[in-house]
């Protein structure tokens, strides 16, 4: 009786048992940083999911609609003064300029249209973008047809258009600035979400270690009877530790 009394007192004491206060940690962290965050959030939350790759297309209409604006007028000029194959250039040059517009105004295929508010007021609203750009384009068609046919009027919409292109152009600058900044708000946006996602994973890594922990103390106790117990826990803690390797270099990149 005495031994066995023995026994219970040492076994008695209870092993420590790790505590995950991660989420206590969180709710510190997030409390902090709500007031710096906040602004960003509402930013964000109109942002359509677009993929890199469409950013760039968007980018790259949206510049070729401001190269091909200036390569139309100074065909147009050349054309007035007889140039040879001026008029085909620069008709091919009003074609681009055109095609650039309607993609980017109009739904289709893997482009948004206008997909922001920031468009719909470039576009729309004060600075009437689509009005301006389309107005260009019927003057560049009126001119190069009276170049074309050598009518008195040639001189006088030649003028007009040369006039009207240092205008376009801030508008275009404009319009692909916006484009520009979305493209980097919305890299910012998928960046934020990796974070999350990562940061999601390492609170249930940690989680999983302390079950890991708790589970070897367990098997220790269970002495032979939990030496395979202790084998599983001991590979959960191992799997726990090249996640929250991997985490670590998922978040150094979405940092970078």
């Amino acid at each position: 009786m005495t031994s066995q009394l023995a026994l219970r007192e040492v076994a008695a004491p209870d092993m420590p048992v790790a505590v995950n206060d991660a989420h206590h940690d969180q709710q510190v962290v997030a409390t902090q940083e709500v007031g710096n965050t906040q602004a960003d959030l509402e930013q964000d939350a109109n942002i359509v999911p677009l993929s890199g790759e469409v950013f760039g297309m968007l980018i790259n209409l949206s510049g070729r609609r401001r190269f091909t604006s200036q390569r139309l007028v100074l065909y147009a000029v050349l054309a007035s003064q007889q140039h040879e194959n001026a008029v085909p250039i620069a008709r091919e040059a009003l074609a681009l300029f055109r095609a650039a517009h309607a993609s980017l105004l109009k739904r289709s295929g893997d482009l948004p249209g206008v997909f922001c508010p920031e468009l719909e007021e470039v576009y729309f609203g004060a600075l009437d973008g689509d009005r301006k750009i389309c107005a260009f384009i019927e003057l560049a068609g009126r001119t190069l047809n009276a170049i074309e046919d050598k009518l008195r009027t040639a001189p006088e919409l030649l003028a007009q258009l040369v006039e009207v292109t240092t205008p376009l152009l801030a508008i275009l600058n404009q319009i692909t600035a916006v484009y520009e900044e979305q493209s980097k708000r919305h890299a910012r946006l998928m960046r934020d979400q990796l974070r999350g996602i990562m940061k999601d994973i390492e609170t249930i890594a940690r989680e999983a270690k302390m079950v890991a922990f708790n589970a070897r103390i367990v098997a220790a106790r269970a002495g032979i009877a939990g030496k395979e117990f202790s084998v599983v826990a001991g590979v959960l803690s191992n799997i726990t530790t090249e996640i929250d390797e991997l985490v670590k270099a998922a978040l150094n990149g979405a940092a970078a």
